[in-house]
């Protein structure tokens, strides 16, 4: 699969660009703050129907204007197609292929994979297990559409069922038969997310491992899923908290808790790990997310590497080249604001490469 034009309009700095791929190593280069990461940030969000740097749509939208477009033209199995997404302030956003519109965004996400490194992946490593979370369950929605399906349906009876738990709090009134309703579809969708987090770990571990020893020396590390439902059933962590919740006012058991440890050498890679080996961690994770992506897809997702030359050691750099060398990677897109080292590397790599130039919201080919 291959991204083969992409189209802005009014899309964060970019008022209008168009710009053509090649099949193999696309490079952005430009000064920080030029709009390199604004042009991944598009490609993620029309494979993704969403940002992966901001919270919410209406900063996409270009200082001083009301909307933004954004169109890219992918060839996928020999076939190609059209993907648009579009956004009005004060409106929902729209997400096209080929001119259909859907009507639900998760009817898309998987079919154009994309696997995103960025200098603020080591987050995983130190933030809460909501980031770790959200991570994995990026990777496995585009490789398994019911488990997307299980996840949205499931974080939608959570919310409803924490309203629930407020208004019960706020009235002083407490209905448990209308709080069994959402009990019932907590367990019904949260045992499928439970399963399929279970079942995506034995086949991811391997392959992270084989990552994580390919870029450092031979050197256990391991991710480990935690959570409540190892331990009790999804009904009776219900049962056995439900009084807790009613003064929390929220729901404290279920798979939303659930952590994903990173562990090195059976040590906490957050305490115990150098910021060498947590960036390998976290290289080895992106490089195994793309590899079991590829095996369930059948083809190679987009790879975007957002300025991970400034952050990594020439033995990483080295280590990520040697998978160019071997054409692993399909289409690669490349950020960097040094021209020079990027030259340099090219060189060292001798594939079909071409070089923009990015800055100010405008792109061209590197001269």
């Amino acid at each position: 699969m291959q991204l083969e034009s992409l189209q802005l309009n009014n899309y964060r700095n970019y008022a209008e660009a168009r710009v053509s791929f090649t099949s193999k190593v696309n490079v952005l280069v430009g000064k920080n703050g030029s709009g390199k990461t604004n042009l991944l940030d598009a490609i993620f969000f029309l494979a993704t129907t969403r940002s992966a740097v901001a919270p919410s749509d209406q900063y996409g939208v270009r200082l001083g204007q009301e909307h933004f477009y954004i169109k890219g033209v992918f060839l996928r199995e020999g076939e190609k197609h059209e993907v648009s997404a579009g956004y009005q302030k004060g409106a929902k956003k729209i997400i096209r292929e080929d001119g259909y519109e859907y009507q639900k965004f998760s009817d898309h996400v998987g079919k154009y994979p994309v696997v995103l490194i960025a200098p603020d992946d080591t987050d995983l490593v130190r933030e809460a297990s909501e980031s770790r979370r959200r991570f994995f369950d990026s990777v496995i929605a585009q490789a398994d559409k019911d488990y997307l399906e299980a996840l949205i349906n499931y974080n939608q009876a959570l919310r409803q069922r924490n309203g629930l738990l407020k208004m019960f709090h706020e009235s002083g009134r407490f209905d448990p038969v209308a709080l069994e309703v959402y009990d019932d579809m907590l367990v019904r969708h949260g045992s499928i997310v439970f399963q399929k987090r279970r079942d995506f770990l034995v086949e991811f571990g391997p392959v992270f491992q084989y990552y994580y020893n390919y870029i450092v020396a031979e050197e256990t590390a391991e991710v480990i899923y935690r959570s409540s439902l190892l331990e009790k059933s999804f009904e009776t962590g219900l049962r056995e908290n439900l009084e807790r919740d009613r003064w929390l006012q929220r729901t404290s058991f279920g798979i939303h808790r659930d952590d994903f440890n990173f562990l090195l050498g059976g040590g906490d890679l957050k305490r115990l790990g150098s910021q060498g080996q947590q960036k390998s961690f976290v290289i080895a994770l992106r490089l195994a997310q793309f590899a079991v992506l590829k095996n369930h897809k059948g083809f190679p997702p987009l790879l975007l590497l957002d300025d991970i030359f400034d952050k990594l050691d020439d033995f990483r750099i080295e280590k990520l080249l040697e998978l160019l060398r071997k054409d692993e990677l399909g289409q690669l897109f490349i950020t960097d604001a040094r021209p020079d080292r990027t030259a340099m590397l090219l060189e060292r790599i001798e594939v079909d490469s071409t070089v923009f130039s990015v800055g100010e919201g405008n792109i061209r080919m590197y001269a």
